[in-house]
């Protein structure tokens, strides 16, 4: 099949953004993937990063850029959010604590959803916050199955180990107590796509003092649930766009 329109630039720039869809890209591994020209898939990369449909992470490597998401929410295709505010909504009710959809991009991780305690002490996460990797329950989540490579490179400098990421698969969630922020603690559980991999980090945060120091056997099996609705969600959308 042809895969060519015609107009030269926009299918190059369409190759370019269909070899970040694997994940961060060196300049070097760019050409590789693309074949095109250095100076070209350069060209093309930093222009795409002036519009925000590229970003680049903490190492400099090209990725996705915050755009994408942008332009498919507003087009109403991006089922994970048109659900997670329901879900959100249903968790901090349940809970009593803030709740917030994680997207890892590059080095960070966004708040693309929330849903705020409406009174009393809030750990505030405002959708759009770019929060670090290198730690928070989110953060386990999103770097827990990984690829090993990536998974050792998202390692350095962390706050957590290869032991409690290990421990993260194992029983399905995550909890972090004062490791994002002093005070604060956390749950997490993963939202995966039709083919299994973790797309998204389903969290709730909130005080210490009301979450305790071993917050997962407070609200984890209620943030899995939560979880799993979003991940069937996603599943049905893909069955339905393949009958």
């Amino acid at each position: 099949m042809d895969n060519t329109s015609g107009v030269g630039v926009l299918d190059k720039a369409a190759t370019v953004l269909s070899a970040l869809e694997a994940g961060p890209a060196t300049l070097a591994q760019l050409v590789g993937a693309t074949g095109l020209a250095r100076p070209t898939a350069h060209r093309l990369a930093v222009a795409l990063e002036h519009h925000r449909l590229v970003a680049r992470d903490m190492q400099g490597r090209f990725v996705l850029g915050p755009r994408l998401a942008e332009l498919a929410s507003a087009a109403g295709e991006d089922r994970l959010l048109a659900a997670a505010g329901p879900v959100l909504g249903a968790l901090r009710d349940h809970t009593n604590e803030s709740a917030q959809l994680f997207r890892r991009q590059g080095d960070l991780r966004i708040c693309v959803a929330a849903a705020e305690r409406p009174m009393g002490l809030r750990d505030t996460i405002p959708v759009g916050a770019s929060l670090s990797m290198l730690a928070g329950s989110a953060a386990q989540i999103l770097l827990a199955w990984e690829e090993p490579d990536r998974l050792h490179r998202g390692l350095q400098g962390a706050r957590f180990n290869a032991t409690a990421l290990s421990a993260v698969r194992r029983r399905g969630w995550a909890q972090s107590v004062g490791e994002r922020e002093p005070g604060v603690a956390s749950v997490s559980a993963p939202v995966r796509g039709p083919s299994g991999r973790v797309v998204a980090a389903v969290s709730i945060s909130g005080p210490i003092e009301r979450l305790s120091r071993q917050p997962g056997r407070l609200h984890a099996a209620t943030v899995v649930a939560g979880a799993n609705k979003l991940t069937e969600v996603l599943r049905r959308a893909h069955q339905s766009s393949q009958s």
